[in-house]
């Protein structure tokens, strides 16, 4: 007989939890954004049309990924919750249906893309002639594409659990593979072929492959979080409604960022290829200070759907207050070393005096709205966590939207592109407040009891 799934988030203390939880996934992190940059460092090697081949890829790539962070979301909230109730079976139901779904979605989804290639990727922009480069690295990463989602959602159900350094190993491991197999099959070493940007493609199919064996293999054989996936279809329908009513405005929530970021891109170019180039360095160093939020946001969301789960709302007020004191004394940090050595990180990327300037205004305003944003990104993962989806997206929506949009564009009108980073740092700052209220009332009424 199968033991129960134990809920390890319910008892002890909550800081250490969430620490012990999140500092896998920064390794994790780390070593996954460290992949991209050196991936498109080889690229780079092949010319000006491979890499611009691959920048065409980008928004496709996106809006698959944030598909899959939509699917893991709505699964990590579904089972966290199932075993904050003690329900060992449901949780294990829950963990196998999110797997049938997201392998279903993913494959009809990556199958369309892959006959609708060229026309889809002539509409992006891309002009003819880098039709057959696109071709050859699409072709190999839509197959691909299953290989991701999939372990994307194996692993959410494994943070449901509180297991998230398992996350992190995987993670780890297979950027470094990744890493290998990129100059071999790229360059052609080790009497490999030369397969240029296909090369690519095909270290990110073998690594993604694997990946997915061994995420499987702990999900069945480890943890025994998988059972049969055939059922009538009225309970699987039910399961799949229930991910996907998190899932869904969680992939609404995470299109919406590139989205923001393309827009600003927009208003930057009206002050000329040095402000584009210096918002570029800005945006390749950003995620690597938010890097520590990025991975709590992954925890907090099992951590507040075990526990609410459990009826151990005392703990959800004690997690809020410890990530409103982590994410604003973190994010004054980051501020303070930005801001001091923004004109040296700059300096790094070239030496041309007005991309400087202008990267280390960037770094002078925006980092003092870290801690902000920080707390917007944990509260959306709490709301999540706790099976209510829609206040996090009409968060994400409303930061870019009705508050960010808005004032960007009157601080552009007043101040040239210095009022856009302070529309930027302001937006943060009024919606981490907004955010920040908001999940504090909503864990006040559960703890209510209603009215007759």
């Amino acid at each position: 007989m199968v033991a129960p799934l134990q809920a390890t988030l319910i008892e002890g203390r909550v800081s250490e939890q969430l620490k012990s939880l999140a500092l896998p996934l920064v390794w994790g992190l780390m070593a996954t954004m460290s992949l991209s940059a050196i991936e498109t460092f080889f690229i780079a090697q092949l010319g000006r049309e491979p890499l611009a081949a691959l920048s065409f890829t980008f928004p496709i790539i996106m809006v698959l990924t944030s598909l899959g962070i939509g699917l893991g979301a709505g699964t990590s909230s579904a089972v966290a919750r199932a075993i904050g109730e003690g329900d060992s079976n449901k949780a294990r139901r829950l963990a196998t249906d999110a797997m049938s779904l997201t392998f279903i979605i993913s494959a009809s989804v990556c199958l369309l893309g892959w006959f609708t290639l060229e026309p889809l990727f002539l509409a992006l922009g891309a002009p003819p002639e880098l039709i057959p480069l696109i071709r050859s690295y699409m072709s190999i990463w839509y197959f691909s594409a299953p290989c991701l989602m999939v372990p994307m959602v194996c692993l959410s159900a494994l943070r449901a659990m509180g297991m998230s350094q398992v996350q992190g190993y995987l993670m780890g491991g297979a950027a470094l593979l990744n890493v290998l197999l990129d100059p071999i099959l790229i360059f052609g070493l080790l009497g490999f072929p030369a397969l240029g940007l296909q090369g690519a493609a095909l270290a990110t199919l073998i690594t993604r492959a694997l990946m997915l064996v061994v995420a499987l293999y702990i999900l069945h054989s480890r943890v025994h979080m998988l059972v049969n996936p055939f059922l009538p279809w009225a309970s699987l329908k039910s399961s799949w409604i229930t991910i996907v009513e998190v899932g869904v405005p969680a992939m609404v929530a995470n299109v919406i960022i590139p989205f923001a970021s393309a827009i600003v891109i927009a208003m930057v170019a009206a002050y000329g290829t040095d402000a584009v180039a210096a918002l570029g360095i800005a945006m390749r160093i950003e995620p690597l200070a938010l890097i520590v939020f990025y991975a709590l946001s992954g925890v907090v969301g099992p951590f507040f759907g075990q526990n609410f789960g459990a009826g151990k709302l005392e703990r959800l007020h004690e997690a809020l207050r410890v990530l409103t004191a982590f994410c604003l004394v973190f994010g004054a940090a980051m501020a303070l070393l930005l801001g001091l050595s923004g004109t040296e990180i700059a300096g790094l990327f070239g030496g041309h005096a007005e991309v400087v300037a202008i990267t280390a205004t960037y770094f002078m305003i925006v980092p003092i709205s870290y801690g902000a944003y920080g707390l917007v990104m944990s509260v959306n993962a709490a709301f999540n966590g706790l099976g209510r989806p829609w206040p996090a997206m009409m968060i994400s929506a409303g930061r870019v939207l009705y508050v960010y949009l808005p004032l960007a564009w009157l601080g552009q009108h007043w101040w040239g592109i210095t009022g856009i980073f302070v529309a930027t740092a302001l937006a943060n700052i009024l919606l981490g407040v907004w955010a920040w209220l908001w999940l504090k009332k909503h864990i006040h009424q559960q703890a209510t009891p209603a009215k007759p």
